[in-house]
Parts: C-alpha cells; structure tokens; sequence
C-alpha cells in the first residue's frame, strides 16, 4: 500500500504568531487556495482510494476539498489532531513565553502541559495511527491521511522506527505532500514535504 501524508493549508493561526495546536483555526483564503492547488496535482498524480483527515477545522476543509476533486470515501479520525498542546492552545506566543514558561531544562518527555498531552504520549499516539493504518487499510491501494505539521513529523517517525528523542524532525510547508510505500519486509520512501502544486501561486 502506499500512504499520502499531507498538511493542511495555511490557517488563520499561521497569521496571528499564535501557538495553534489544539485552537481551532480555520483556513485562510490563501490557505483554501493552496488546498485546491493541491487536490488538483493529487487527482492527476497520486490519487487515493480513501481519505482519513483530522478533524480539526484546518485539515478537515483541507479534505474536503480533496475529497471534492476524488469522491472516494472521508473518514474523520481525532487521533489525526495535532499535539494537545493544553493550556497554549490560541495563546499568543509572547503571551505564553511569559505565563508558561518552560522549565529551564525543558520539559521531560513523559511530563504533560499542563491540560495537555506529553511528548511520549504524542509519538504512542502517532505509533498507533501507523498501526491503525497499516493493518486496518491495507487492502487498499493508496491512503491520505490529513493532519498536521507536529503529527505527521511523529507519523514519519513512527514509520521509519526513528526512536521518540531522535534529533530528526520532518518539516512540512503548507499543504506538503509527503509519499511512502509499505510492503511486505519493507518500506519505501517515495517524496518527501512535495510542494510544487504551489509553485504558481
């Protein structure tokens, strides 16, 4: 099978220098922009046969308007959300410097933020999704998944077996695409964070 994983497009949170994660917010116009542009290279390049999404307002728009261009089957998945990141969610970063602050050594990676999730807790999550995945969705021939910048970082991760406090971070742009095929023994990076559907805007 090979697994589509994309981010979602520019949000209204990219704008604002808020921490987003958990917040809730919409797309910009330029952000729907970059999803057309992407549903349109992904229906003639790469299209999949069923699309899971976060349900957050970001990605879940993101593929919709996918799912406009393929009309095959969209399921939402709340494990697909991006880091729970408690009490900053919709903080302005500055704001949050001030009032939570990181301890100076940082914040183990077992510890939560405070309402939130930890970093251990959001790779298991991610360690799940891949399993999920691969075992649940395996009779088809290609997958997308919707989400997010943190959460696909943790999902490639997870797919390559990198271990949790691995220094590796896979950075997405809006509405990057990334590609890999898993097959019996084995896994094959096809692309990585693709954006040249947006190279014309």
């Amino acid at each position: 099978m090979e697994i589509l994983v994309i981010r979602h497009g520019q949000s209204e949170a990219d704008l604002l220098d808020v921490h987003e994660g958990r917040a809730d917010f919409p797309l910009t116009p330029f952000g729907e922009l970059q999803a057309k542009k992407m549903a349109q290279y992904v229906g003639t390049h790469f299209p999949p046969d069923i699309i899971l999404t976060s349900p957050l307002k970001r990605a879940k728009r993101t593929a919709e308007l996918l799912n406009e261009r393929i009309d095959c089957s969209l399921i939402e998945d709340k494990d697909l959300m991006e880091f729970n990141n408690g009490v900053l969610a919709g903080v302005p970063k500055k704001v949050a410097a001030k009032k939570y602050p990181l301890p100076v050594n940082g914040r183990p990676a077992h510890i939560p933020i405070q309402n939130g999730e930890s970093e251990l807790e959001f790779r298991y999550r991610a360690e799940r999704v891949y399993s999920r995945v691969t075992t649940d969705y395996y009779q088809y021939r290609r997958i997308a998944i919707v989400s997010h910048g943190g959460f696909i970082s943790n999902f490639l991760k997870a797919c390559l077996s990198l271990p949790y406090n691995s220094d590796t971070v896979f950075s997405t742009g809006d509405t990057g695409m990334h590609l890999f095929e898993v097959k019996a023994g084995s896994k094959v990076m096809r692309f990585l964070n693709r954006q040249e559907h947006l190279l014309l805007l």
